[in-house]
């Protein structure tokens, strides 16, 4: 019997440490998550219930356990209050104040009649020995305002859970979990309440303490292995299934705590097992993300998807409690790809010639520089061609301006199709086209301006089944890049554009290169 006696003994013992390290941890890695202030407390008031009737089954006279159970209800008439603020916190529910007075109020009059119950016997009608126990434990015969105690934790801790059960429907997975281990911790107290009120416990031992390591391992399992304080349900409604984009909580530590399905294409490694793991192990993988999370500053994340770019604009939220303490962020993925491909439309049709797809004078000049002054090495060798179809206007007048355009237009492609996807091309004015070739000797560019050139005459064009048959005048122009200027563009044009007026002066369809001291040579 003494053994049975040791284990009970140890059990609550048991059951009011855990309660104790709950306490303090939730005080030290929890602080200013919802609900975690009425956690505490409560942990710790189950802590001294546990510790105080830890003492009452170690007496051996009615009147030490007398003492002990009145120092039982110092605590323990406030347990169920506490719960059922955190719930109520936990789910975002803010308590009138009224609702306060009311919860406190009943558990300081439950001490009250409890501590001068031998003026009334109220609470208890009798207090004795039992006759059928082989170890001192109290029988008592209850008044109407036990009921009454007994009422007041039964109807706390049912709408503690309802509060819970209510978050389910639009909870995650994640938070159900959560969700389900508080409620299981809340229903093992009214189980206990149960069986020792309608005398179903071992020798009418108090169960409500021994209840109480049940309960708190699962609220141990939720606050460990779930992270339950960090971030409540309410944010999952009001945050996740009202919003399209990409969105993924984490916690002031960088523990992922739920994302949406529209955060899978965009970090796929995502999976259900990744709840609780940080996140920089979730993106191993992927460095440029994990950088961007790590300097946590609202930025721009260009990646593939289906061989298709995609834009998104990272931003970043965090998540503060009533003191201003962050308990974690939220990060939002805005997808940008449909303004970033009208900003490049809107881009090009400002950039391109509308008629010939090719670069228009001024943005030809632009990219140039751009190019001549960001990726030049020490030396660079620059080349350019200018190029005007032979005889144009007569086009024009003979076939009208439709025409024109056709040939302007036919000759564009057979230029585009000839050179390199580095070389830049444009639309200088009227038939004059200009064609940059970076890296490309004085040989080399007079080469490509003859290839041009045949491939135009061979080439005709058509418009109402007539054959157009055109030629083109070329001028070749180069330099060495040692020390680029904004003047150097402007040099290469003007020197090709001598060359170009030497060619037509030569009888046309021809290349000329510019050459120093005004040499010229005919190809």
């Amino acid at each position: 019997m003494i053994n049975e006696l040791l284990m009970f003994k140890l059990i609550v013992a048991l059951a009011g440490i855990l309660s104790l390290f709950l306490c303090l941890f939730a005080h030290f890695k929890l602080k200013g998550a919802p609900g975690v202030r009425p956690y505490k407390a409560a942990a710790l008031f189950s802590s001294l219930f546990a510790f105080f009737y830890v003492f009452e089954l170690s007496s051996t006279s009615l009147r030490d356990i007398k003492l002990w159970i009145m120092m039982e209800y110092l605590v323990m008439p406030f347990i169920p209050a506490l719960l059922f603020i955190m719930c109520s916190e936990y789910v975002g529910q803010k308590l009138k104040i009224w609702v306060y007075y009311f919860l406190f109020s009943i558990p300081c009059f439950t001490i009250f009649m409890q501590a001068t119950n031998n003026l009334h016997h109220l609470y208890y009608s009798s207090v004795g020995l039992r006759s059928d126990a082989p170890f001192p434990i109290a029988r008592m015969e209850y008044g109407p305002f036990f009921y009454i105690h007994a009422l007041y934790l039964f109807l706390c801790l049912t709408v503690s859970v309802l509060t819970l059960a209510r978050q389910l429907k639009s909870a995650s997975f994640i938070f159900r979990i959560q969700i389900l281990a508080m409620i299981a911790g809340l229903i093992f107290p009214v189980l206990a309440n149960y069986f020792y009120l309608n005398g179903l416990s071992p020798y009418g031992i108090d169960l409500g303490p021994v209840s109480m390591s049940l309960s708190y391992i699962f609220h141990c399992i939720a606050l460990l292995s779930f992270k339950m304080f960090n971030v409540t349900p309410i944010f999952r409604d009001t945050v996740f299934d009202r919003m399209k984009e990409g969105v993924i909580v984490l916690n002031q530590n960088g523990i992922i705590l739920d994302y949406n399905q529209a955060m899978l294409p965009i970090i796929p490694s995502l999976h259900a097992a990744a709840i609780g793991k940080p996140i920089k192990e979730i993106l191993s993988d992927n460095s440029s993300l994990k950088t961007i999370l790590d300097t946590e500053e609202n930025c721009d994340y260009k990646w593939i998807y289906n061989n298709k770019t995609i834009y998104h604009q990272v931003q970043f939220s965090e998540v503060q409690n009533k003191n201003s303490l962050k308990v974690g962020q939220i990060v939002t993925f805005v997808n940008m790809t449909e303004k970033i491909e009208l900003q490049e439309q809107l881009k090009q049709l400002a950039s391109i010639d509308g008629l010939t797809q090719v670069y228009n004078r001024t943005y030809f000049l632009k990219l140039s520089n751009e190019l001549l002054h960001t990726k030049t090495p020490e030396r660079i060798s620059l080349s350019l061609i200018m190029f005007d179809i032979d005889h144009f206007k007569r086009v024009n007048d003979d076939y009208g301006h439709e025409t024109g355009d056709i040939v302007l237009s036919h000759i564009a492609t057979i230029a585009k199709k000839c050179i390199q996807e580095s070389d830049i091309i444009g639309r200088y004015g009227g038939e004059e086209f200009v064609i940059l070739l970076p890296n490309t000797t004085r040989e080399e560019a007079s080469i490509l301006a003859n290839i041009i050139r045949v491939k135009a005459s061979e080439s005709p064009s058509y418009s109402n089944n007539t054959i157009i048959q055109t030629t083109l005048s070329l001028g070749v122009s180069h330099t060495l890049v040692t020390q680029p200027s904004i003047d150097t563009i402007k040099n290469l044009m003007r020197e090709a554009d001598q060359a170009l007026y030497t060619a037509k002066k030569n009888g046309r369809n021809n290349v000329q290169i510019y050459l120093e001291a005004d040499a010229k040579q005919t190809i």
